[in-house]
């Protein structure tokens, strides 16, 4: 398959042609797990168990947790992971350091799939699309620029290039009529927009839909879309979950977080109207965590739209 340069962030700015306005918001969430986590990530929302799975990916951890009972299981991936999603029949894919694998989401045992990564490469942020297939994204372990790709892995197990030249891989979604895929490299402080065609798998036609201006107070990192079709960012940096359109790059809400590396969201509860968000105590100053002690937490709030749910990874494992 022939490989897509992302799109240089000058060539990016001269796309953004349409403006931004901040919404102010008092909206605020509340802790929902003081998990302390060094680096929550990869919120999902297990359409069938009804269970917040999640991720702490230096802590090298798999979380499951169950808003019903409070109880909160972890996992032990032995190596720091990625992202996780659901498998079809049972278990889930985790995205590792060292590879693909399928874990048993009773026992924790690890099953290697595939390995596509250099060394000093590990995975980050993934889903699958609506199709089936698994997207996940890389990053360079010192961050440097271009180094990534954003790989898809089909449901036949095998695992193809989609975009190299990628900083830091982070949040995607698919709009609810499987036409376009939005996707986040941190560093652009954008989001793009691809044609995606649910059949094949192939993406085309990248070109920006927002842009995070500076204002904002942070980076785009998690995302997830609602169920009208707007785009729910999470920005590391600035303590906040914002609202896009995708349309018009609008802002439309901004909920504020009390931690402010804020790094994923997905909605949940049995009528996905409750916004989960994760974020990190990693590379907080002590004065920060001082000022921010629930910082690693996991945070939930009502933002008053419901989403979408969560896509199983089919491919026979």
């Amino acid at each position: 398959m022939k490989k897509m340069l992302l799109l240089s962030p000058l060539f990016l700015c001269l796309m953004a042609t349409v403006a931004f306005r901040f919404v102010q918001s008092t909206t605020t969430a509340a802790l929902e797990l003081d998990a302390k986590a060094r680096l929550g990530e990869g919120a999902l929302w297990h359409p069938t168990e009804n269970k917040l799975y999640w991720i702490d990916i230096e802590g090298e951890k798999l979380h499951v947790y169950d808003p019903a009972t409070k109880k909160d299981t972890e996992f032990l991936a032995g190596a720091r992971i990625g992202t996780v999603v659901p498998v079809q029949g049972g278990g889930a894919l985790v995205a590792l350091q060292n590879g693909i694998h399928k874990i048993d989401t009773k026992t924790g045992k690890l099953t290697f799939i595939a390995n596509p990564l250099k060394e000093g490469i590990r995975f980050n942020d993934g889903k699958s699309d609506p199709a089936g297939r698994f997207w996940v994204g890389s990053m360079a372990l010192d961050s440097k620029k271009g180094a990534a790709s954003l790989y898809r892995m089909d449901k036949d197990r095998s695992v193809h290039e989609v975009l190299d030249s990628v900083t830091i891989s982070n949040g995607i979604v698919w709009s609810p009529d499987k036409k376009t895929m939005y996707y986040v490299d941190t560093p652009t402080m954008a989001v793009q927009a691809f044609d995606y065609n649910n059949e094949t798998g192939e993406i085309s036609n990248g070109r920006v839909v927002i842009r995070i201006p500076q204002s904002a107070g942070g980076a785009p990192d998690g995302m997830t879309i609602d169920a009208e079709g707007k785009l729910w960012v999470a920005l590391w940096g600035a303590g906040a979950v914002t609202r896009w359109d995708p349309a018009t790059g609008e802002l439309l809400q901004r909920i504020e977080v009390p931690a402010p590396h804020t790094t994923s969201v997905a909605f949940g509860g049995k009528n996905l109207d409750k916004l989960y968000i994760t974020s990190a105590r990693e590379w907080l100053s002590p004065e920060q965590l001082e000022k921010y002690p629930l910082s690693g937490g996991l945070f939930v709030v009502e933002p008053g739209v419901r989403g979408v749910p969560a896509e199983f990874y089919e491919g026979a494992l």
